[in-house]
């Protein structure tokens, strides 16, 4: 099967609530988890309640990793999903766009004891690996802060070999009414607030938390990840959709 073909990028795209450059929001993000690498595992129990420790476990055990596979962990700089992977014996590279995350991530990987990854800076949108260079392709809570999600998602497929897996992990939107309303309720005007109490940086969390709001709902992001040339999707939701892993392959 042929490369899917690649799109004119946009114009503007979502900056949170705000429209932005392609150009600026690369920038804004960047410098956004530059503010938050050191407190990375407070940022996520900010907006998940503590949640994400069980999310992360149950998307590994859904990627299956094996001894001897080639795993691209992308924009997973600070080794969360990476050290889970590498319990399997597969070769993992840890890519990501941020070199203030990586650092992160080499940093806990060497208290850790955890040898053996391959950790690499690297933009989604143009990775720098060759042609099917991968078996699986990891991706978690990182594909919302893409500046050109449909261009990380044909790269994700062209360095996938044939028969390659993909598996996304991320915020989406609940469909328990009310569980949503507490959520928006908590995420809004908590999580911001738990920023500049214990990172100060209540921008930073306003803008991710408002970049959920602004990620496509699962059957959008569905058609995203068929575009770019996956097939026997599958999506599994999480509390009803706030949480979704997103699987394809390559075939």
């Amino acid at each position: 099967m042929s490369e899917p073909p690649s799109e004119p990028a946009p114009e503007t795209v979502s900056f949170g609530y705000a429209e932005v450059s392609p150009e600026e929001k690369t920038e804004r993000v960047g410098a956004v988890f530059r503010n938050v690498a050191s407190r990375y595992d407070l940022m996520n129990d900010a907006m998940s309640g503590g949640l994400h420790r069980l999310w992360k476990d149950r998307f590994v055990r859904r990627v299956k990793p094996r001894a001897g596979e080639t795993i691209l962990d992308m924009a997973g700089g600070t080794g969360d999903i990476a050290f889970r992977l590498a319990k399997s014996g597969a070769a993992v590279t840890v890519a990501d766009i941020n070199p203030a995350m990586l650092e992160v991530g080499q940093a806990r990987a060497q208290r850790r004891g955890i040898e053996g990854l391959i950790w690499t800076e690297q933009n989604a949108e143009r990775l720098s690996f060759a042609d099917r260079a991968f078996d699986a392709y990891t991706i978690a809570f990182g594909i919302r802060n893409v500046t050109d999600i449909p261009a990380a998602l044909r790269e994700a497929y062209r360095v996938l070999k044939f028969g390659g897996r993909f598996f996304c992990l991320e915020f989406s939107t609940t469909e328990w009414p009310g569980f949503k309303d507490a959520y928006d309720a908590y995420s809004h005007k908590l999580v911001p607030q738990l920023g500049k109490l214990f990172a100060q940086d209540e921008d930073s969390y306003r803008y991710l938390i408002e970049s959920i709001r602004r990620f496509p709902d699962m059957p959008a992001f569905r058609a995203m990840i068929a575009a770019a040339g996956f097939a026997q999707l599958k999506v599994e939701p999480l509390l009803g959709g706030l949480v979704a892993i997103h699987s394809g392959w390559k075939i």
